[in-house]
């Protein structure tokens, strides 16, 4: 949570700021108003059916996430009996109220939707989730034999009693609890059980087409598992069979003062996160109040963390049947990334970049280009160094092949692997061994801040105008992560580029995240945690002294989240000295918007399409200047103080022009995916013309695509 300690009679937030608590938005709420607009592009009509589907399945992603790190940091501050309030002036208790209220109505409209409209419909387009009273005899036949082959074989039923206590239940599992009656052949009779269904078990299974009047007929885990749950319990009466789920707090707990191996110690933590507190039960609706309570307690919860659903308790593992079913007309319709003409031209990507600085904006424009740089440099005799930071890469990553070969190729390769990428902890401890192994210099930057920053330098051997021999440097900065699968659904900005004085910066950085030594003056680069945050604030107080001289000023800023609460003072300052102010953010945004003496001059949006909006773009007019940043970084406390991150301009004119209709203004005219913020600080989808409708992401593959 974003938290101040309380020991004043002025709030805290209304002396570090000038403004008081009420002028800002609560983080959670904000992030589950998201996960509304989230949930909207699943009710919406105009969305292709099965892509409703996906969106429903984001939406509990994004609320297991929320539990497991969000949640689990309001349970551990009412444990603790903390005094500390949010940013907003709220107490752990009351942000826990609001929070299971929000959750449970989020949930319910989840349900309903999709047992009221989405599996109707698809129904109707013969993609059918079989019910257990659905089944023709040969569907059931098939089905059983599934059963005993496939699923019988890998289940241990847990019968609870002294000698077998409550079993440890991993993180997100699907589990049933199990009521029984009778007695076993040793003569027990607890009159319960626990059936915990291993992973390794698809939660939804395909039946053959040959068996069904449908296209695609799916049936659940769950069902089969409740059909035929007696034959785990020979001799003994079934009464209820429940599925449930329970998820956990899945911080790590590093103590950074104390350790001497951050590696070996977060090997060391990662088994651990599937045990973590409980912080939210689900189960079945038809789950018994007697078993429900019993789960309650062995949980240590309370009602307002259960969450009674009307189907799977995990919608997540419904994620993959779009891409399971051939039916593109239920689909978005798919498109061809482009390639930058500059690129099209040379066969080395060395040749292109040296002809000027490029830029790429995907997924609109292939990731292909970033992949190729890392190839051919790891293969060029030329190249005698690559650096790059590693924050979410994946696990069959090629680029990491790629650094592999490059080291196996005997260039000096410099990898800063952040071990603390949540929930990416164990892929990239793997690719850090695999690099160590071949030769590579593996670093874990610096203890304490996150390497978030996106950053390639190749250093490549050449011949000087005067003949000489002499070293360039090649740099990639990115706003996103080197991940070919997510640079598919991400918006993202990349610049290529071989500036002198960018390379010089960039290698600095570099410097101080694998050795020691004090932080020397960037030319070009914004850099946390030292001059980040102080120049995003001095280029907002500049705009604002603009205004009050009487001058042109304009402020356009894009990013995922908006929380840290010095910049958005300035930026009520900005607005109340007269800068229109345009802010395009995705996600949480701890602003007011368009309030009257505060910041009637600020407008913030939100756009929610198909492609993730990830990119994070800065906009100052800077008295006809026009300063653009690029960024990894979101205006919040951890980006700007607990990370290493960077903001980079765009220095070409032609470059910054297209930075500013693409990334920019192209989203302020957006009338149909885009959200608007009102005063009383709830979204409202802004309404164009069906006449002249403006699809940001439609109109940007039009432009870029292949």
């Amino acid at each position: 949570m974003n938290i101040v300690a309380t020991t004043t009679e002025n709030p805290p937030i209304q002396a570090a700021t000038g403004f008081p608590p009420e002028y800002f938005q609560n983080r959670e709420m904000s992030l589950l108003a998201f996960n509304r607009r989230v949930l909207w592009q699943a009710r919406n009509p105009r969305t292709p059916l099965l892509e409703r589907l996906r969106f429903l399945c984001i939406v509990s992603s994004n609320l297991d996430e929320f539990f497991e790190i969000r949640e689990a940091g309001i349970k551990e501050q009412l444990k603790l009996n903390s005094v500390a309030i949010t940013t907003d002036g709220k107490t752990a208790r009351e942000v826990y109220r609001l929070v299971s209220d929000e959750v449970h109505s989020i949930v319910k409209e989840q349900y309903a939707l999709l047992n009221e409209e989405i599996l109707p419909q698809l129904a109707t387009e013969g993609i059918r989730f079989l019910k257990r009273g659905d089944w023709n005899d040969a569907q059931r036949e098939w089905i059983r034999d599934f059963f005993f082959r496939e699923v019988m074989p890998v289940i241990t039923p847990i019968g609870l009693d002294p000698s077998h206590p409550f079993p440890r239940v991993l993180n997100k599992s699907l589990n049933f609890a199990v009521e029984l009656e009778g007695r076993d052949a040793f003569g027990r009779s607890s009159g319960a059980a626990i059936v915990q269904a291993p992973r390794v078990l698809p939660r939804v299974i395909r039946l053959p087409r040959e068996l069904g009047d449908s296209e695609y007929a799916f049936v659940f885990l769950s069902s089969i598992l409740h059909e035929f749950v007696h034959e785990l319990f020979a001799g003994m009466k079934v009464l209820g069979c429940y599925q449930f789920r329970v998820t956990r707090n899945s911080n790590l707990f590093v103590d950074e003062e104390e350790i001497t191996n951050l590696r070996a110690k977060i090997q060391g933590e990662l088994p651990q996160r599937h045990f973590g507190d409980a912080v939210r039960l689900e189960v079945a609706n038809s789950c018994s109040e007697a078993m429900t309570q019993f789960l309650l307690g062995q949980f240590n919860l309370t009602e307002s963390d259960l969450y009674r659903v009307a189907g799977p308790v995990n919608l997540v593992r419904l994620m993959q049947v779009p891409d399971w079913v051939l039916r593109n007309d239920l689909k978005f319709q798919p498109f061809n990334p482009g390639t930058p003409k500059a690129l099209q031209k040379c066969h080395s990507i060395f040749d292109s970049i040296r002809g000027g600085d490029i830029l790429l904006h995907h997924p609109y424009q292939s990731f292909n280009s970033v992949i190729e740089l890392l190839e051919q440099s790891a293969n060029d005799p030329q190249v005698v160094a690559i650096k790059m930071t590693v924050y979410r890469t994946g696990t069959d990553s090629v680029l990491m092949q790629s650094l592999l070969r490059a080291a196996q190729n005997g260039k000096e390769v410099t990898v800063v692997v952040e071990l603390m990428a949540r929930f990416d902890e164990e892929a990239n401890i793997g690719w850090a061994t695999k690099l160590e192994e071949v030769g590579a210099h593996v670093v874990y930057g610096v203890v304490g801040y996150k390497t978030h920053a996106k950053m390639l330098m190749i250093v490549r051997r050449e011949e000087g105008k005067a003949g000489n021999s002499i070293l360039r440097r090649y740099v990639h900065l990115g706003t996103g992560n080197y991940h070919p699968k997510t640079a598919r659904l991400y918006s993202d900005f990349g610049l290529l580029t071989c500036n002198e004085e960018i390379g010089v910066d960039t290698n600095e950085v570099f410097k101080q995240l694998t050795g020691l030594g004090r932080a020397q003056t960037l030319t070009h680069l914004w850099q946390a945690p030292f001059t980040l945050q102080p120049n995003v604030v001095t280029a907002i107080r500049a705009e604002a002294e603009a205004a009050r001289a009487g001058k042109r000023s304009r402020i356009i800023a894009k990013m995922n989240s908006l929380l840290e609460p010095e910049t958005i003072a300035t930026l009520y300052e900005a607005s109340q000295a007269g800068v229109k102010i345009d802010l395009i953010v995705r996600g949480v945004c701890g602003l007011r918007a368009g309030v009257k003496d505060l910041s009637e001059n600020i407008s913030v949006r939100s756009i929610i399409g198909r492609q993730l909006e990830h990119h994070r773009v800065f906009y100052f007019y800077a008295g006809g200047e026009e300063k653009v940043y690029l960024s990894s970084a979101d205006w919040m406390e951890r980006n700007f103080f607990r990370r290493i991150e960077l903001a980079f301009p765009v220095l070409d004119r032609k470059l910054k022009r297209r930075v500013i209709a693409e990334g920019l203004q192209i989203y302020l005219t957006d009338n149909v995916l885009a959200w608007e913020l009102g005063p009383d600080g709830t979204y409202h989808q802004r309404r164009g013309s069906r006449t002249s409708p403006h699809s940001s992401q439609a109109e940007l593959i039009e432009l870029l695509q292949a």
